[in-house]
Parts: C-alpha cells; sequence; structure tokens
C-alpha cells in the first residue's frame, strides 16, 4: 500500500522541508532561541518524524520511518552538529519507542503530545549524555533541567500544538 501512495515521495520531501525549517527557525530567532542563561532548542525534524510514526498507527501503511529517521540524523549531524553519529541513532531510536509506545494507546491529540514530550526529553537527554561523555557540556544536571531541557520541552510542544492539525491534513492528504 504504501508503495502507490502519494505519502513515498511525500514523506522525504516533507523532512527536508522541515530540516530546512528546524536551521531556520533557529538562525531567525536565534536571539530569542538563545538567549543566556536558557536555551530552547527547535527538534521539527522530530515532530514530523513522531507524526508519521502516530498517523501511521491509524493506517494500514507501512513506512520506512527508521531509515529515513537515520537518514535524517545524518543529515541532521553533518549540518547543524558537526558529529555524526549522534542523531543517526536518537533518531531511530525515538522512531521505535514511538511506535512501541502508540501500540499501548489510541492515537489521538492528547497522547500524541504526552509521546511527544516523551521524545523530546529523550532526544535532548542522550543528547545531552553523549555531550557530557565526548566533554563537549560541563553544565551540571541540574543546568540543564532547568536551561534547556525545560524551556526546550515548552517550545517544541507549543509548535506540536500549532502544526499537529496542519501536520495530519497532509499526511490524509497524502495517503
Amino acid at each position: 500500500m504504501y508503495r502507490l501512495s502519494k505519502l513515498r515521495f511525500g514523506f522525504p520531501i516533507g523532512l527536508f522541508f522541515w530540516l530546512l525549517i528546524d536551521g531556520t527557525v533557529s538562525q531567525v530567532f536565534s536571539v530569542q532561541l538563545f538567549r543566556t542563561p536558557s536555551t530552547m532548542v527547535s527538534h521539527l525534524v522530530v515532530l514530523w518524524l513522531v507524526c508519521g510514526a502516530i498517523f501511521e498507527a491509524d493506517s494500514a501503511l507501512s513506512m520506512p520511518l527508521a531509515r529515513w529517521a537515520a537518514v535524517a540524523g545524518a543529515v541532521f549531524d553533518l549540518y547543524y552538529t558537526g558529529i555524526f553519529g549522534l542523531y543517526v541513532f536518537i533518531f531511530p531510536l525515538v522512531i521505535y519507542m514511538t511506535r512501541r509506545l502508540v501500540s499501548w494507546i489510541r492515537p489521538n491529540f492528547l497522547s500524541g503530545l504526552l509521546v511527544y514530550f516523551i521524545d523530546i526529553t529523550v532526544v535532548e537527554a542522550l543528547g545531552y549524555l553523549a555531550s557530557r561523555a565526548m566533554h563537549l557540556n560541563d553544565a551540571s544536571g541540574n543546568a540543564f533541567l532547568v536551561n534547556t531541557l525545560g524551556p526546550t520541552l515548552a517550545f517544541n510542544l507549543a509548535m506540536f500544538v500549532i502544526l499537529y492539525f496542519p501536520i495530519r491534513w497532509v499526511y490524509n492528504w497524502l495517503k
């Protein structure tokens, strides 16, 4: 079924679009997002991937989301972080977790918000732990929770609330 749908081409185009928008939001709103001591990190790529997993649960489509997540992670690593390998593993892990969570709950707006909350927490926490392990970050755990994780969750959950229904409309149109 996936082979015959517009989603076969629409999903990667949307993924590339959200990769570009992610960087654009970070650049254009850098004064507001990266104000010392707080940091809000935009994860719109994760939003697109998580919505793909949530909306896939509603249909008979079986998209290769983990592969696309790994490709998006590689592009994200090479273009945004400069450290290859971190998001190549984090993004597919998020897809795996999302699929597991969605198999236990009925996918709707509120459960999607909860799943996205968990996913963003995992993405940020694993990124923080990896940067601590590589000695790229010397912030304490408390500073990370207050200055990075909290504002990042607030920003990304607000983006989920704003973009959930338009993204759902795009997925339904592509199916």
